[in-house]
C-alpha cells in the first residue's frame, strides 16, 4: 500500500514515502506559511504519489494527545484525502532523525529534519 507518513508542525510538514510498506524514503518538506497552503502543498504530493494511506505522528505521551488528534483530522479535512489515515508515536522521532543526520550536513531549518523524522515514524508505523 503506498503511504505517505507526515510530521506535522507549525512552520515545516516532514514527508517522507513508501511505495510498498518496505522501503521509506523521506522527501522534501513542506515550508508551512498558512494552513490552506500548506494542506494544497500536501493533497498535491498525495497526488503525485498516488497515496493510499497517510500515517500521521502525533505525541502519544501527552494528556494532548485527543486533542493533537483533533487539530490533524482538522488539517486532514483540509487536504481531502478520501483514503485511510492512521497516527503513530512521535516521540522522540525528531531526535532519532538529527542523530541519523549527525555530522553529514550542518542544522538548517529547511526540513530535511522534519522529513528525517517523518522517515522514523513510518519505519515504526511499517515495524521495518
Amino acid at each position: 500500500m503506498r503511504t505517505l507518513a507526515i510530521d506535522l508542525g507549525l512552520k515545516r510538514i516532514g514527508v517522507a514515502y513508501s511505495p510498498d510498506g518496505s522501503i521509506v524514503t523521506p522527501l522534501p518538506a513542506i515550508i508551512r506559511r498558512n494552513r490552506d497552503q500548506a494542506a494544497a502543498e500536501l493533497s498535491a504530493l498525495i497526488a503525485q504519489w498516488q497515496v493510499q494511506r497517510v500515517v500521521v505522528g502525533i505525541p502519544m505521551a501527552q494528556q494532548s494527545e485527543d486533542e493533537m488528534r483533533r487539530r490533524v483530522a482538522h488539517f486532514m479535512g483540509l487536504v481531502a484525502f478520501g483514503g485511510e489515515i492512521c497516527y503513530e508515536d512521535e516521540s522522540e522521532s525528531s531526535l532519532e532523525a538529527e542523530a541519523l543526520l549527525r555530522g553529514e550536513m550542518r542544522y538548517r531549518r529547511d526540513g530535511r529534519i522534519d522529513s528525517m523524522a517523518a522517515m522514523v515514524i513510518l519505519k515504526r508505523f511499517l515495524k521495518i
